[in-house]
């Protein structure tokens, strides 16, 4: 990583910005903070009035969007996820931001009176809709009433209410002691939401307190404006809202007119006008004198001369760059992280931990690779293996093509599956023991038989345990040891020769003479007087160096890494439980026919897809956050800090434009 810092004649800044971020090769940083002696030697630059402006018309420029694109039928929901339509993209000419702004201008003058006028007009019929929706709801509830709705308006003599009530009771108690007030209702609802639908009718006398008991117990229904029989303004109101729904149709026809000739071309000009308020927005973080700005940022070393050449060209000569290595303390420079394309979703199991700081190794590959070998051994299951496989090849070659999303997923997807497919090959598990119960029906049976270098093969997982849990632990070693090879890496190139004796190479010499030991007098191997010697010695050089790098709290370090080595033993259980669950499943399968023998022949097919489909996503997310786990607090505690923040340039990102060549 460089440091950049350029200085530009005045006359050409708008030209070099927008080269710098079409080109993404700059992450400007603010010189306020971080020159404080340039900050007080120049001018603060005030965030452009053109920024406003250019604000007003994303707004207006998005309305307009968000209204047409209602009227463009695009796939919803998980269609659109698995089938995405991809956008129109415009070829644009390179234009000056007052080219830019005359012709957003221009287009919202044409078209924004017009759609939005429409839309408001829309908005109405709609709200007259659900005004009619709701006064048929009211009518439903008294169509079964003896009562014209003329008899709802004012009258002289007679004062009539109708209304919903969920306290009738109490409604009924309070009318008892009033002779002229009569009440009807009707009961509706659930069992645990009940509701009455209820006509109060008095002597003009009882207005007051017929009003009075409406405000307390009823949701009052207004029925003034209506004539009739309920069943008859029913009728009229359904052709009503046949007519507003046609109305509604017309319109949104007109505004689909609209769609199709400028929808395309407003998303290509809002994304023109957030390029160039991004470009504006930027200049505050520059510093000016009379004739000149200057501009810092962070660059990569790689693109120092691209850069230079860029920029000298854009300004015909008159600038000034400096290029400066940076220090981790106080620069604090960003991290690039640069990983193969086929590693790149292992960057997100990376960003959900931490971003390694500047200097700090980039352990996405290592952490991608271990992730899918602890994935299919904790799956260990081929059938389920071959499902992930299988999906997951569709997924990339399906729907990969239109979404990037989708095929990276499926990439680790595919490695996921094969990972598993192996373990579960070496472990004797399809589907459990789907294969010896239902097809070979000799359950002493394996799926095949092979002796590779003096191993048998398949392993047998659930009858011999400790086989698996040797493998596991001898990974935990291997995953465990990388980290501490990682760690000794990153001290050198870091500079620090005591932390990279007293923290990483102490365990080298510990492991392999604390290992011996362990062999000696628990598993009680026969080693010369010389070895043990030995053993004893680098075990007691480790503890030494451990204990001068943390003092006598190194003690906890060194039974921590024994905590972390077991960790591994996961590996065992969570493989164990997928094949247990699997097998148990398939007995419960197929104990149905013989219990129920005709329904039972229908229900064992669908029993053993349904039950191995919970047990493969549920084994598979559990598979998934513990592999995870490995790598944040096992894999990560031997070397990584964390902390960062990434490499993230000043770039043109476009979706719906492209400038013309």
């Amino acid at each position: 990583m460089k440091k950049a810092s350029i200085l530009i004649y005045q006359n050409y800044l708008e030209d070099v910005i927008k080269k710098l971020h079409e080109q993404g090769l700059v992450q400007i940083i603010n010189i306020e903070k971080d020159d404080q002696t340039i900050s007080e030697l120049t001018e603060k630059i005030e965030l452009p009035r053109e920024v406003t402006v250019y604000n007003s018309f994303e707004l207006r420029l998005t309305k307009l969007i968000d209204i047409l694109a209602k009227t463009k039928k695009t796939p919803q929901g998980i269609k659109a996820i698995l089938n995405p339509e991809p956008p129109v993209v415009k070829e644009v000419k390179n234009r000056s931001s007052l080219e830019i702004s005359s012709d957003a201008e221009r287009i919202l003058q044409t078209i924004e009176n017009s759609i939005t006028t429409l839309e408001e007009q829309i908005k109405l019929l709609k709200e007259q809709k659900t005004k009619n929706e709701e006064i048929e709801k009211q009518l439903a509830l008294i169509k079964d009433f003896s009562v014209d709705l003329d008899d709802f308006k004012n009258s002289p003599s007679v004062i009539v209410i109708a209304g919903r009530t969920s306290n009738f009771l109490q409604l009924k108690k309070q009318i008892e002691s009033h002779d002229t007030i009569t009440v009807s209702a009707k009961e509706f609802g659930t069992r645990k939401k009940k509701e009455w639908a209820v006509i109060l009718v008095g002597h003009i006398t009882e207005k007051d307190t017929l009003e009075k008991l409406s405000r307390e117990y009823l949701t009052v229904f207004d029925f003034k404006a209506l004539s009739g029989s309920p069943t008859e303004v029913v009728t009229g109101l359904q052709q009503k809202q046949k007519d507003l729904e046609d109305e509604i149709q017309k319109i949104v026809s007109e505004l689909t007119i609209y769609s199709d000739k400028y929808l395309q071309e407003l998303y290509a000009l809002r994304e023109e006008i957030q390029l160039e308020r991004a470009r504006k927005e930027i200049m505050k973080n520059f510093a000016q004198t009379q004739t000149t700005y200057i501009v810092k940022g962070w660059a990569l070393k790689r693109n120092e001369e691209t850069i230079r050449s860029l920029v000298e060209t854009t300004c015909e000569g008159h600038c000034s760059l400096a290029f400066d290595t940076p220090s981790s303390n106080p620069d604090n420079p960003p991290t690039y992280l640069e990983t193969p394309k086929w590693a790149s979703t292992f960057r997100t199991f990376l960003e959900l931990f931490a971003t390694p700081k500047y200097h700090e190794l980039n352990p996405t590959i290592f952490m991608g690779i271990f992730f899918i070998i602890f994935f299919g051994f904790m799956l260990g299951d081929a059938g389920y293996g071959l499902v992930i496989l299988l999906l997951s090849l569709f997924g990339y070659f399906k729907f990969g093509k239109h979404s990037p999303f989708l095929k990276n997923w499926s990439f680790l997807g595919i490695w996921l599956g094969t990972a598993t497919t192996i373990a579960g090959l070496l472990m004797n598990s399809f589907f459990g023991d789907f294969i010896p119960r239902f097809i070979y029906h000799d359950l002493e049976r394996p799926i095949y038989s092979a002796t590779i270098a003096g191993v048998q093969l398949p392993l047998d997982a659930l009858g011999d345990p400790l086989v698996i849990l040797t493998i596991a632990l001898l990974l935990g070693l291997i995953h465990l040891n990388l980290g501490i090879v990682l760690g000794l890496i990153q001290a050198v190139k870091q500079k620090k020769y005591k932390m990279f004796i007293t923290q990483y190479f102490a365990w080298i010499p510990l492991q392999i003479g604390g290992g011996l030991l362990i062999g000696v007098f628990i598993l009680r191997w026969e080693i010369s007087t010389l070895m043990m010697y030995g053993a004893i010695l680098l075990t007691l050089v480790g503890i030494i160096l451990v204990f001068l790098h943390s003092g006598p709290i190194g003690f906890f370090g060194i039974t921590g890494y024994v905590g972390d080595w077991l960790s591994y033993a996961r590996l065992l259980a969570l493989g164990l439980a997928t094949s247990g669950m699997a097998l148990a499943f398939n007995v419960v399968a197929e104990l149905v026919p013989a219990l129920v023998p005709v329904v039972g022949i229908v229900l064992f097919p669908i029993l053993l897809v349904v039950l191995h489909t919970a047990n493969l996503g549920i084994q598979a997310l559990g598979a998934g956050v513990h592999s995870l786990r490995l790598q944040y607090v096992e894999f990560f505690n031997r070397f990584y800090e964390g902390g960062g923040k990434e490499f993230d340039p000043f770039q043109a990102n476009r979706r719906y434009t492209k400038v013309e060549k």
